[in-house]
């Protein structure tokens, strides 16, 4: 193998592994870059504007509108919402969070304002929500009885856990939103919106709200993680490219 070879091969290995690295660490940030892009990047308009429009626009826009629902879930504190995601966890001896509840309850609603209607069913929604997550932590001991047979299982598996965490992330009756979705007219001329690849991005925040939410836990590091993705992806871009280059070029 030529220096050459070996120098293009060595850039494209150290690409792949800066690349692999970035993304761990946003994922350990709670990142959702993605998420985050395709909401802010997506022409905003109103409802009453699609309702209205001659032609719909090709791409997912981001409509704003408010709640109208006239079944939505009630919750003990008398809490009228739309769509209730709680997702609780327990960390492990090892250092491992595990989750023994995923819970998803959705009403579907009326994404209004002045001008007119359009329907959402958020069950169609990409997660997480855009909204403030409320969360707990904890004692696994202070789980009530329900979540009692799944710490036994896990303790006769793994060991006690050690920790335990709820997060809960509502949408509400009196909720202005933001909706990533993607407008479509039916052959008798109605509009409606339907769920973009992977899902409606839901947000009950304003636009810099939701960015800094998607955005993580500890949002230093996402410019450092962000910078070491798009690195490694050029090393291994040129990398394999020169690799290929000189292949072909006769200089295996």
């Amino acid at each position: 193998m030529t220096p050459g070879l070996i120098v293009s091969l060595l850039a494209a290995l150290l690409g792949l592994l800066l690349l692999a690295g970035g993304i761990g660490v946003l994922r350990l940030l709670g990142a959702h870059i993605r998420m985050a892009r395709r909401l802010a990047g997506a022409r905003e308009m109103n409802v009453g504007e699609l309702l209205d429009a001659d032609d719909l626009p090709e791409h997912a826009v981001r409509v704003v509108g408010r709640v109208r629902c006239t079944d939505p879930l009630v919750t003990e504190s008398d809490d009228r919402l739309v769509a209730f995601h709680r997702d609780v966890e327990v960390k492990l001896p090892g250092g491992a969070w595990r989750s023994i509840e995923r819970r998803r309850e959705t009403r579907s609603f009326q994404l209004w304002d002045h001008d007119g209607a359009l329907v959402i069913d958020p069950a169609q929604a990409a997660e997480p929500l855009a909204a403030i997550p409320h969360v707990w932590r904890g004692d696994p001991g202070e789980l009530d009885e329900t979540y009692q047979p799944a710490l036994a299982r896990l303790s006769a598996s793994h060991g006690p856990p050690t920790e335990a965490r709820a997060t809960t992330r509502t949408l509400t009756v009196v909720d202005r939103l933001l909706v990533l979705a993607r407008p479509v007219r039916d052959a008798a001329g109605r509009t409606s919106l339907a769920p973009p690849p992977g899902g409606f991005v839901i947000s009950a925040l304003e636009l810099d709200e939701a960015m800094r939410l998607f955005g993580g836990d500890r949002r230093t590091w996402l410019v450092p993680a962000m910078l070491t993705i798009g690195i490694g992806a050029t090393l291994a871009i040129i990398g394999l490219l020169v690799m290929l280059l000189l292949v072909i070029g006769g200089h295996p």
